[in-house]
C-alpha cells in the first residue's frame, strides 16, 4: 500500500496488518474459484443445455427486474431526495430492509404477501388470474424485491448532490414539474442512474434465496443461474465452479466499470474546471421537448411584434421578509442590503419557492399567489446562473421558449438573437463547462430574457463579469429594461448597477424595508450604514444630545451644522473626500478632529483611500491624491489626525 502524500513514510503496522488480512480474506474465495476451475472443460460446461437455459432465464428475469425497478424506484428515489413528508425515515428504512434481510426470509415474506394464501395473492388470482409462486413472474418479483434498493439508494444520493437551483430555474422559465424532471433532472443524474441500474441488474442476476423460497426451482420456469449452480454443486462440482466463475466475472465487470460511482454524489458538471475544448454536438433534434402554454410569449429582439403587455406589480410579503411592494410596468428596483438582510428570500418568496416568506403577488390584473412557480411568468437568474450542464448555450436559452410552446426552430432562432445581443452568439454550441464565468452569466441572462416574463428577478447577474464586459452587459440590460413591460428586481452589491440600472433602490435590513427611494435620494441621504458604505461614504450612527452634537454609537462626538434634538437617532453621512488627514493637530475651522492610526491604503482609480482607526473615535475613510499621501509619508501604522468640517456632515434621521 502506498501512503498518501504527507501521511508519513509508511502506514502503522497496527492498521496495515488488519487491512491486508481483510484483503486476503475477501480475495481467497475468489482465488479458490479460479484455482479450481477446469479451464479445459469451461466451454463445455457453459454451453450445456441446462446452463444455457438457466442463463437465458436469468437474463430475462434480471432485465424485467431492472425495468420494474426503474419504473417504481426512480420516482421513489426522487421523493426521498426532494420531498419532506411524515414517515420519511420509515420509508427509507423499508427501502433498505431487503438489503439487510436474509434472502430466505424475504422469500417467506413474499409468500405471505403475494402467495396464493397471502394478503394479496388471492385477490390477484381471483381478479386477474395471476399466480406468482412457481412462475417466472414470481422470480421477477423476487429479484425486484432484493435488487431495487440498490437503484433507489444510488439515485437518491445523486439527487441529493444536485443543486436545487437547476430545477427551480427551469420552473421559473415556465417548465412544468414533469417537464423539469425529464429534461433537467434525469439528464443531470444520468451517471448515478446508470450506476444504480447496473448494480440493480447485477444483483437481480445473482439472486438466489428469495427466488427459490418464493418462486421455487423449476427448470425453464424459475431455475436461474444461481439455482443451477446449487444443483450442479451436488452432482457436477466442476460445472458448478465454471458457472460460478461466469457470475463472478459479470459481477466484477460491473463493479470495475462503475469505479465507485454507485455511491452517488454531485452531478454538477458545470462546476468542473472550465476548458476550451471543441464544442460538442448540440441537443438532438428529437430530444424530449414537451409543449405547453405560458404568459407573455413574444418575439425576440429584432423581430416585429405588437406592443408588449404591461404588468404592474403589487406584492405583500410576510414571514422572514415583511414588506409591501408596488411598482408600475417598466420599473427596475435595485434590492440592496447586508448579507442576511432577506434579499434572496424576497426573490424566492415572489417565485413561491421558500417557506420562510409568503408573497401575495399580483402581476397586472392577475393574482398569481395560488399559481405554481412555473405558471407565474416570473423569470429568475440565480447567483450561480444555474445553466443546465447537459444543454448547449443555445438550447439553454431556448428552454423557456420551448416550455411556453414555441416551436423548436422559432425558439432557437429567438434564442440565437438573444445570445448575439449579449455578445455570446459565437458560443451558442458550447456547453456550460466550456464557458468562462462571465460567458456563462451572460447566457443565463439571455435565457431569462428570451421568454418575455411578466416579472424579472436578477440575483447579482453581473457579479462574475469583468469590468469591460460588465459595462457592455449593463448597457444591453438597460436598453432592454427600458422597453420591458413588467417589473425587474435586481439584487446587487454594486453601487454602479444600483444607480445606473434602477429607478428605485429598496434597502433591506433584517427582512424589513429600511428605505425605498430613488437612487439620487438614497445616494444623498442613505438611511443604512451599510448602504452608505456601499456607496463609498462614511456612515456614523449616533444620538442627539441637545447641545448641537451627536453622541456616536462607537465612541466620540460629532458636530454637525444641522441641529438635532436630544435623544433623536440619526446617521451622519460623511463623503471620504471631506475627511482631511494631518500629521499634527490641525488649526482653524474644523469642528471635528480625532487622533488615529492608518490601517489600510487602497487605490480607487487615480486616488487613494486611507482607512484610519482609533480606540475612542470613529473609524473613517479618507480619499486623497497619491501626491498628498507621499507628502504626508503615509504607511500602515502611521499616526495621523482626521478632521471633518461640520458643514460637510449630512444627518439622516433613522
Amino acid at each position: 500500500m502506498r501512503p498518501r502524500r504527507g501521511a508519513g513514510a509508511r502506514p502503522p503496522l497496527t492498521l496495515a496488518v488488519p487491512a491486508l488480512l481483510a484483503v486476503a480474506f475477501l480475495l481467497l474465495p475468489l482465488v479458490g474459484i479460479l484455482s479450481r476451475t477446469a479451464w479445459g472443460d469451461l466451454g463445455t460446461h457453459l454451453t450445456s443445455p441446462g446452463v444455457t437455459e438457466a442463463l437465458k432465464l436469468s437474463l430475462y428475469v434480471s432485465f424485467w427486474a431492472l425495468g420494474l425497478s426503474l419504473v417504481l424506484g426512480v420516482p421513489l428515489a426522487w421523493l426521498l431526495a426532494r420531498v419532506s413528508f411524515p414517515g420519511k425515515a420509515l420509508v427509507r428504512s423499508l427501502v433498505l430492509l431487503p438489503m439487510v434481510l436474509p434472502p430466505t426470509v424475504g422469500g417467506v415474506a413474499l409468500l405471505l404477501g403475494f402467495g396464493r394464501r397471502g394478503l394479496l395473492g388471492p385477490w390477484l388470482e381471483d381478479t386477474f388470474g395471476i399466480v406468482l409462486p412457481f412462475h417466472t413472474s414470481g422470480a421477477v418479483v423476487a429479484a425486484t424485491f432484493v435488487a431495487m434498493p440498490f437503484l433507489i439508494i444510488s439515485l437518491e444520493g445523486t439527487l441529493a448532490g444536485m443543486r436545487l437551483s437547476y430545477e427551480e430555474t427551469a420552473g421559473s422559465l415556465g417548465a412544468s414539474p414533469v417537464r423539469v424532471f425529464f429534461t433537467v433532472t434525469l439528464p443531470m443524474v444520468a451517471p448515478g442512474l446508470a450506476a444504480g441500474a447496473a448494480l440493480t441488474w447485477a444483483r437481480a442476476l445473482g439472486e438466489f434465496g428469495a427466488t427459490i423460497t418464493f418462486a421455487g426451482n423449476l427448470p425453464g420456469t424459475t431455475q436461474t443461474l444461481p439455482l443451477q449452480v446449487y444443483l450442479l454443486l451436488q452432482d457436477q462440482p466442476e460445472a458448478a465452479t465454471s458457472v460460478s466463475l461466469l457470475l463472478l466475472v459479470i459481477a466484477m465487470a460491473v463493479l470495475v466499470a462503475l469505479r465507485g460511482r454507485w455511491t452517488g454524489g454531485t452531478t454538477d458538471r458545470a462546476a468542473r474546471p472550465r476548458g476550451h475544448s471543441a464544442p460538442p454536438a448540440d441537443e438532438p433534434a428529437n430530444g424530449p421537448e414537451a409543449t405547453g402554454s405560458g404568459p407573455g410569449v413574444a418575439s425576440g429582439p429584432g423581430v416585429a411584434e405588437a406592443a408588449p403587455e404591461r404588468w404592474p406589480l403589487h406584492a405583500d410579503v410576510t414571514g422572514f421578509t415583511e414588506l409591501t411592494l408596488t411598482a408600475e410596468p417598466g420599473t427596475t428596483i435595485a434590492v440592496v442590503g447586508p448579507n442576511g438582510a432577506g434579499k434572496t428570500t424576497l426573490l424566492r418568496a415572489l417565485l413561491g419557492l421558500t417557506p420562510r416568506a409568503h408573497a401575495r403577488l399580483r402581476l397586472g390584473a392577475t393574482d398569481v399567489t395560488a399559481l405554481a412557480p412555473h405558471r407565474r411568468g416570473v423569470a429568475w437568474v440565480p447567483q450561480d446562473g444555474a445553466l443546465f450542464p447537459h444543454l448547449s448555450a443555445l438550447s439553454n436559452t431556448a428552454y423557456g421558449l420551448r416550455a411556453q410552446g414555441v416551436p423548436r426552430a422559432e425558439a432557437r432562432r429567438r434564442a440565437r438573437l438573444w445570445l448575439d445581443r449579449l455578445g455570446v452568439g459565437h458560443l451558442a454550441h458550447r456547453r456550460p463547462a466550456q464557458l468562462s464565468g462571465g460567458q456563462a452569466q451572460r447566457v443565463a441572462l439571455a435565457r431569462a430574457l428570451a421568454p418575455h416574463p411578466r416579472l424579472l428577478l436578477l440575483d447579482e447577474p453581473l457579479a462574475a463579469l469583468d469590468q469591460t464586459t460588465r459595462a457592455h452587459v449593463r448597457h444591453t440590460l438597460r436598453t432592454h429594461l427600458a422597453g420591458f413591460g413588467g417589473v425587474c428586481l435586481l439584487v446587487t452589491h454594486d453601487p454602479v448597477e444600483a444607480v445606473s440600472l434602477a429607478d428605485r433602490v429598496l434597502v433591506l435590513e433584517d427582512g424589513r424595508a429600511l428605505q425605498d427611494a430613488s437612487p439620487a435620494e438614497v445616494t444623498r441621504r442613505p438611511r443604512s450604514p451599510w448602504v452608505a458604505r456601499m456607496l463609498g461614504s462614511n456612515a456614523l450612527a449616533g444620538t442627539g444630545t441637545g447641545d448641537g452634537t451627536l453622541l456616536l454609537a462607537d465612541g466620540g462626538r460629532l458636530v454637525a451644522a444641522d441641529p438635532l434634538g436630544e435623544g433623536a437617532r440619526a446617521l451622519a453621512v460623511i463623503p471620504p473626500e471631506a475627511v482631511s488627514l494631518h500629521l499634527e493637530h490641525p488649526e482653524g475651522s474644523p469642528r471635528n478632529v480625532w487622533h488615529g492610526t492608518v490601517r489600510e491604503i487602497t487605490a480607487v482609480g487615480s486616488r487613494l483611500r486611507v482607512l484610519v482607526t482609533a480606540e475612542k473615535a470613529p473609524d473613517l475613510v479618507a480619499e486623497i491624491t497619491p501626491q498628498a499621501a507621499a507628502e504626508l509619508g503615509l504607511a500602515d501604522g502611521t499616526p495621523v489626525y482626521t478632521s471633518v468640517k461640520a458643514t460637510e456632515v449630512t444627518l439622516v434621521t433613522v
